[in-house]
């Protein structure tokens, strides 16, 4: 079953809605923990040996099933809004997953990226979260984007320009320059799209349309928009995987992410090809795992893959108070 199908929205209570947040929470957590292992190998090497599955130990020697800081911070996130919409509360939250260890897989933190780590000690030092995150060019690694999911499920059915400011806002805790904030808000476009149960290329072809569109009313420098051409003006499935790079770099992942997408068709297919690009494999997979969990829906994670993963119970919990929060809004 997809979980695009069941078109959840903000105003469908019950399964179809928990199934979405579902499919998309462990979506994010599957890809993450299947990366973690080899996050930091180069493309060249991983072909030598391709991941088929779920493993554990290398990079980090944790076992099989333990998701990273993607996972943590997009926990984070979903919790706060179980709460309700407070970007205060969002930010303590990655406070508290950076000291206090709260929403990790193991009782630890083990990878934190630069710019969430000074703007999480920016925090501690009293800026109100929406400042937190630094805003110069150098400041646009993907990880607000790799945390950006659960928005979805409290911006659905609002204004277009409602969702991209608190995409703005929300992106800008960690990250605040104005490209991560459109990656982020391009990501948010495709999910809700699928949540619409709109076929995958369709949406591909839409958001071409549609972005460019509102990111011109925005009067968005021409020079920012440019950097988002492959996904805006030509066909990024039709690339070779030469072409495809997996940096850490936003663009890079998103571009990685929706070419993995476009690319397969199950699940474990755009994971699996997300992990075996190289590098920032945990976060390539997490960000790829989300949109395809909601396109493919819960059932179409291998079984074997959600057995192993960390805190199952804790985020199938997760999903449930996400989901009866926000389907009632």
């Amino acid at each position: 079953m997809s979980a695009g199908a069941n078109r959840p929205d903000n105003a469908n209570h019950g399964a179809n809605y928990l199934y979405a947040v579902k499919s998309a929470l462990f979506g994010v957590a599957v890809g993450d923990a299947l990366g973690v292992p080899v996050e930091f190998e180069k493309r060249a090497d991983i072909v030598l040996e391709p991941i088929t599955g779920m493993t554990g130990y290398g990079t980090y020697d944790l076992p099989p099933g333990t998701w990273s800081d993607d996972s943590s911070l997009t926990f984070c996130l979903a919790e706060a809004l179980t709460q309700g919409f407070d970007l205060e509360t969002i930010g303590r939250n990655f406070v508290r997953w950076h000291r206090e260890a709260f929403w990790t897989a193991h009782g630890e933190v083990f990878d934190v990226g630069n710019a969430t780590r000074v703007a999480i000690d920016r925090m501690v030092q009293g800026s109100p979260a929406v400042m937190a995150g630094l805003s110069d060019e150098a400041s646009n690694g993907n990880g607000s984007l790799m945390r950006i999911l659960p928005l979805l499920f409290y911006m659905n059915g609002r204004p277009l320009t409602e969702r991209f400011e608190l995409t703005r806002q929300v992106s800008s805790i960690t990250h605040g320059h104005v490209r991560s904030v459109i990656a982020c808000f391009y990501y948010l476009e495709f999910a809700r799209q699928i949540l619409e149960g709109k076929e995958k290329f369709a949406i591909y072809r839409d958001l071409q349309r549609v972005v460019s569109e509102h990111l011109s009313a925005l009067l968005i420098d021409p020079a920012e928009v440019v950097i988002f051409d492959r996904l805006l003006k030509y066909d990024v499935h039709r690339l070779p995987e030469a072409e495809i790079r997996s940096s850490g770099y936003v663009i890079d992942t998103l571009e990685a992410a929706v070419w993995c997408l476009l690319t397969t068709d199950s699940y474990s297919e755009a994971v699996l090809r997300a992990v075996n690009l190289g590098q920032d494999t945990d976060t390539t997979a997490a960000v790829t795992g989300g949109l395809a969990g909601l396109l493919y829906g819960y059932d179409a994670i291998p079984a074997e893959w959600i057995t192993r993963i960390a805190r199952k119970d804790d985020i199938a919990n997760l999903a449930e108070r996400l989901a009866g929060r926000l389907s009632g809004i």
